[in-house]
């Protein structure tokens, strides 16, 4: 894997390690120039450490040792030990040799990436601060002050134990310090050595436990072979954290490996950790730093196999000099005529603006190309706002973006609230950007126009809406596969917009996340930090409501670096997540009710407790709980970035992509969403249903039902004639001085009242409620369905009715008062028709409802006055009583011949 050396801080002298062999540790050291050329063991913190890691690494080393006993000596030639694989070198000594060593390794060129160095130093104490250094600088000399020694450090691993985190041993070491103060008079620091006595401390307790064990199963304490036994294989809790023991009963032990983080500053970092249980290295995502930008090879060309005859070191002619002069400037020359041509394209594509549309490309179904005028509310929204979903005032009902067709295509058109833009070269460069961007979780930047005062902004138009119209739409099941699918899809989009050239988003929430036809999360509304603008007013309820994705960092500056932005975006995230978990609208808050502002304002003054939204472990898992309170921690440094948000993510879920296809993924969200769509199918169907009945029944009300069938299917109803019906007219005598001694609202009252009564009288009879103007009271019988000569009985026998059920009749707000009913009848042809279209009525026409007219306002109070027409029908009946009246002179009627409705005969009786 890697040619290079290990050295180790242990307090031993120079010494060269000799035989490696791949998965054991070596154990001779030459120490020719320390104490004479005798071989000894290494110590058996470093020996350990070397054993674990090596075998974790795939190191494949050949156990050679180096003909040269001065490697790295002062004055000798180095020495590369021949072999077909990486050959690593171990090298035990302190700190101050070490920085000799690196010292002679930058002369001879071996720091420039061909090698690494490994330091063995398992209690971190070249890590820790001293006199000399600094924490975290192992290079740093303060007495010499050798700048180059820091370049030679980034080639330096420095292998150390790994220290517990755990709040026992945490607990075990404060109380280690304190007993060790009080009790045995010595001081005692914070390092990894006082890892060696918690464990011993396990140590004792493994011990322990398989001697308990041993006496519960009747052995003998003295029976060491069987405690022995008890021991090998075993894991179990201690105080260091978890205790493994292998079958030779060695203690599976942990290490950490360091690298040099930043070269700007020297300081090291964990790079990875060695879980001995497991016997795997982790890596913590912070990637090595190497010098050549990648691992060093493990068999480099002509180092290791030097009678390769490609490894020829002879001089070079002087041909072949000028042919590689030759040759070199022609590879210049080349590059530097592509980079001017690119140089050259990137202007011209600059200038041919192929991002620009004109506003008379666009094309809208109605008049709204034209609003930039006074402008509706809803188009004055649409300017200020986000074009995936926009919110109302009162931040809950969701308004769909402004579309319009450009080149056949339905696309969004977000308008932009300025008046012009200038092109200058910062924006011209945002729009390319913009342009090239083509990621399946990002909306497609199609254009933008630019002819004032029409600025817009158009994107790829996806018809299912925003994440939050879907999250607020109760009607719509979202189970977690699907839930999960829609995080990943953000965070796959967001990672890749972080690492795209526009680096941070700035505005997301769950508005500016939209759907497309195929039911992929896009996300919308970033880029073109030159075009946006807020239009809210400062203090505004929708101004608030749109920050309640904003992290507190923003809210308090109000702008941020980019790593800065890019960590804002992490906290906009977890409130989505919060949003997408419990479906309570964006930073829900159990038991609060408050307003955006409010909830902006304390997130702002970041006080302890920090103000967050609630988590309910009932509707999603402990895990997600996790991932959200690391997402909106306090601190952005502590925030995950969307790089590792999809390793979690897809530990999380396991439909998502890595589990199954992406087609397996697309076909299960179209399953549910077909059955879902089933489901609110049936619903609207019974709600269409029970609304048709409503209307139906409505419908009958106002028009006769024959007539209303006819309406329903279609036809175009007919006026018809008919030559005989009997049309009824009542009103109440006194009713103008009534209205005059009554509130507008008592008069209401009363004849609401009047007529409720009469409509439940009419029921019982075969006739038809033409219409109710004020007091006045028109029924008819004998149409739109003719019943013979029935109609005159039926309206008769309706009207003793009414008469009667007026007598007891009490009214509200007078209740010593009675109504003083006038009732008029006449028999006679009409023409019957369904007039106008709004408010369609059903009316008669004819001098026979004149003349009914007339037999009304020509009767007397509480009397029945039908004309002669109507009463020669009556009398075919001969069970009418009836009064002569006497010639009456009517109005356009002259003389008319009238009677008075007595009653009807039964059983010989008048009722």
């Amino acid at each position: 894997m890697v040619a290079g050396s290990i050295l180790s801080g242990s307090a031993c002298e120079p010494v060269h390690v000799v035989g490696l062999g791949s998965g054991y540790i070596p154990v001779l050291i030459w120490c020719e120039s320390c104490i004479g050329p005798e071989p000894r063991a290494l110590p058996f913190h470093e020996a350990w450490a070397v054993g674990a890691l090596g075998p974790a690494s795939h190191w494949d080393q050949s156990p050679q040792l180096c003909a040269d006993s001065q490697l790295f000596l002062p004055g000798t030639a180095r020495c590369v030990p021949r072999g077909p694989a990486a050959v690593i070198i171990y090298i035990c000594g302190p700190l101050e040799m070490l920085h000799q060593i690196m010292r002679l390794a930058q002369r001879e060129s071996l720091t420039n990436g061909d090698y690494v160095f490994f330091y063995v130093d398992v209690f971190g104490e070249s890590l820790r601060a001293s006199a000399t250094r600094d924490a975290l600088k192992p290079w740093q000399n303060k007495q010499s002050q050798d700048v180059g020694l820091r370049q030679a450090f980034q080639t330096v691993l420095v292998i150390t134990y790994h220290e517990p985190q755990n709040p026992e041993y945490q607990h075990f070491q404060t109380q280690l310090i304190l007993r060790a103060k009080e009790e045995f008079k010595v001081e005692l620091g914070y390092s990894l050595m006082n890892l060696v006595a918690g464990c011993f401390y396990d140590g004792v307790l493994l011990y322990a436990m398989a001697l308990n064990e041993t006496l519960a199963e009747g052995g003998s304490k003295k029976d060491g072979t069987r405690i022995v036994q008890k021991m090998r294989d075993r894991k179990f809790q201690g105080v260091t954290g978890l205790v493994s023991m292998d079958g030779n009963n060695d203690r599976d032990t942990d290490f950490s490996l360091w690298v040099m983080g930043d070269p700007e500053s020297g300081e090291y970092e964990v790079a990875g950790h060695y879980a001995g249980a497991e016997k795997k290295l982790n890596w913590l995502g912070r990637p090595i730093r190497w010098v050549k930008g990648a691992p060093p090879l493990d068999n480099p060309p002509c180092v290791f196999d030097v009678d390769d005859p490609s490894c020829d070191k002879t001089p070079l002619s002087t041909l072949a000099i000028v042919a590689l002069g030759t040759g070199l400037t022609l590879v210049m020359f080349g590059i530097s005529s592509f980079l001017i041509f690119r140089k050259l394209m990137l202007e011209k594509e600059l200038a041919s603006m192929l991002w620009r549309i004109r506003w008379d490309e666009l094309q809208f179904g109605n008049a709204e190309r034209y609003y930039r005028g006074a402008g509706s509310r809803l188009t004055l929204s649409l300017r200020g706002s986000s074009y995936g979903s926009l919110m109302t005032a009162h931040g809950k009902y969701q308004i769909f973006a402004n579309t319009g067709h450009f080149k056949g295509n339905v696309v969004a058109i977000k308008h932009v609230n300025k008046k012009r833009i200038e092109l200058t070269r910062q924006v011209l460069f945002e729009l390319k950007h913009m342009r090239d961007i083509q990621f399946n979780h990002l909306t497609r930047f199609i254009g933008a126009c630019i002819d004032p005062p029409n600025v817009c902004i158009v994107t790829e138009y996806c018809p299912r809406g925003s994440l939050q119209d879907i999250l607020e739409n109760e009607s719509i099941n979202l189970d977690w596969m699907f839930r999960y699918s829609l995080i990943n899809d953000i965070v796959k989009g967001m990672a890749f917009l972080h690492n795209s050239i526009i680096g941070h988003h700035g505005s997301l929430k769950s508005s500016n996340c939209v759907v497309d036809s195929r039911f992929v999360l896009k996300i919308t509304d970033y880029g073109l930090a030159s075009f946006r603008s807020s239009c809210d007013a400062e203090d505004s309820h929708a101004l608030y409501a749109k920050k309640l994705w904003t992290a507190p960092e923003l809210l308090q500056q109000g702008r941020l670096p980019p790593p800065g932005m890019q960590k804002a975006d992490v906290y906009s995230f977890s409130i989505i997540l919060q949003e997408i978990a419990l479906r309570n609208g964006p930073f829900y808050i159990e038991g609060m009710d408050l307003s955006p502002k409010e909830i902006v304002q304390k997130v702002r003054n970041s006080q302890k407790p920090f103000f967050r939204p609630s988590i309910d472990l009932g509707l999603h898992s402990e895990e997600l709980a996790v991932l959200m309170e690391r997402c909106w921690a306090q601190e952005p440094a502590e925030r995950p970035d969307f790089s590792q948000l999809k390793i979690f993510i897809r530990r999380f879920n396991k439909w998502v992509e890595g589990s199954t296809s992406i087609l397996d993924n697309l076909l299960s969200r179209m399953e549910q969403y077909a059955n879902n769509l089933e489901k609110l199918v049936e619903e609207r169907t019974q709600a269409y249903l029970e609304e048709k009945r409503k209307a139906e029944n409505l419908l009958y009300q106002i028009l006769p039902h024959s007539v209303a069938e006819q309406l329903k299917r279609g036809e175009t109803v007919q006026a018809e004639a008919f030559d005989s019906v009997t049309i009824y007219f009542s009103d109440i005598v006194g009713f103008t001085a009534l209205s005059a001694e009554s509130t507008p609202m008592q008069v209401v009252t009363l004849l609401n009242d009047l007529y409720t009564c009469f409509d439940a009288i009419i029921d019982n009879f075969d006739v038809y409620k033409v219409e109710t103007i004020g007091d006045a009271y028109m029924v008819v019988s004998g149409l739109p369905v003719r019943n013979g000569k029935l109609h005159a009985n039926e309206i008769v026998r309706m009207a003793l009715a009414l008469l009667e059920a007026v007598k007891t009749f009490k009214i509200r707000h007078r209740p010593n008062d009675q109504l003083r009913l006038r009732i008029g009848i006449h028999t006679g042809p009409v023409c019957a028709g369904v007039v106008g279209l709004k408010m369609p009525r059903y009316c008669l026409f004819g001098d026979t409802v004149n003349t009914a007219s007339r037999m009304e306002s020509n009767g007397q109070a509480l009397k029945i006055h039908i004309s002669s027409t109507t009463k020669e029908v009556l009398d075919e009946f001969g069970c009418f009583e009836l009064e002569l009246r006497g010639d009456v002179e009517m109005k356009g009627k002259g003389k008319m011949r009238t009677y008075w409705l007595l009653g009807e005969r039964t059983d010989d009786s008048i009722i």
